[in-house]
């Protein structure tokens, strides 16, 4: 059995060998919330001074992104120059994403309480930022942006996946979508949605394991839906409580007994559409 000082001693030689990455945590969360008052004003905050001079603003928080990318190993060149250039992109889409969730919720009543409030929209904005670092093959420093924002919102979105624009989730807690997933623009969720994987084999991290849905869909609270190779087709709902391990044609309706309908008309749709719009 190991001595105390033994532990002691070889605790104090893992603490020496983990080169500061301690300060990561703390460090890129602060870096966020940072960049999030940048892009938003209704994230600023008083310690941040006056509401101007956004771009000397953004080239200190340039500074503390190539400091970031060092501490995580990383030469941080050409991942903060593909960063940077994808900012206003990052925020278009942001905003697309916070007016079709304004659109969609009839308690919403602006963009900018969306914009202050809503939850959904704070964890597909700290996505955005995050994934398109999980681009440029960033270690570490995604998942822990992306893990802070689980931590306020209960919504756990790998960096990794793949999420066009407009997106709502709405409620949001509970909400789990895996690394290798694949959403189309205008698709909707509600609270306790899981996109995950059929197998948590460790030889399979490489392979596409989360499934695809397309273009509108529409999945309501408590579903799962597993598996990469499960496609939800164009325009589909799926009823709360649902459970898929396989593909769904476009236009259908899934119900919790895990039946297939069709849905004939528009008509058909307009009947199940979160209040009866698509966003």
């Amino acid at each position: 059995m190991e001595s105390p000082d033994a532990f002691w001693e070889s605790l104090e030689d893992s603490h020496q060998a983990c080169r500061g990455v301690w300060r990561l945590r703390h460090r890129s969360e602060d870096w966020l919330q940072s960049l999030l008052a940048l892009l938003f004003p209704q994230f600023w905050r008083d310690e941040y001074g006056p509401c101007r001079d956004l771009k000397a603003k953004a080239a200190l928080l340039a500074d503390e992104l190539n400091e970031l990318l060092e501490a995580a190993g990383v030469d941080p060149g050409p991942a903060s120059k593909a960063f940077w250039a994808e900012i206003p992109e990052i925020h278009r889409r942001l905003i697309a994403d916070a007016e079709a969730l304004e659109r969609h919720d009839p308690a919403a009543e602006s963009v900018e309480e969306v914009l202050l409030a809503y939850p959904g929209f704070l964890a597909v904005a700290v996505h955005r930022i995050a994934h398109r670092l999980y681009e440029s093959e960033t270690p570490l420093l995604p998942r822990l942006l992306a893990e802070w924002a689980h931590r306020q919102t209960g919504i756990d979105i790998h960096p990794g996946a793949r999420i066009a624009s407009p997106f709502v989730i709405d409620h949001g807690t509970g909400v789990v979508i895996g690394e290798t997933t694949v959403i189309g623009p205008g698709v909707k969720l509600y609270q306790s949605v899981t996109l995950g994987a059929l197998s948590v084999r460790k030889d399979l991290a490489e392979t596409k394991r989360h499934p695809t849905l397309e273009a509108g869909v529409v999945v309501y609270a408590g579903a799962t839906i597993l598996g990469g190779r499960t496609v939800i087709g164009e325009g589909s709902v799926i009823g709360g409580g649902a459970w898929l391990t396989r593909s769904v044609p476009p236009r259908s309706l899934v119900t919790r007994s895990d039946q297939i309908l069709p849905l004939k008309s528009e008509e058909d749709a307009h009947e199940f559409l979160a209040y009866g719009e698509n966003i």
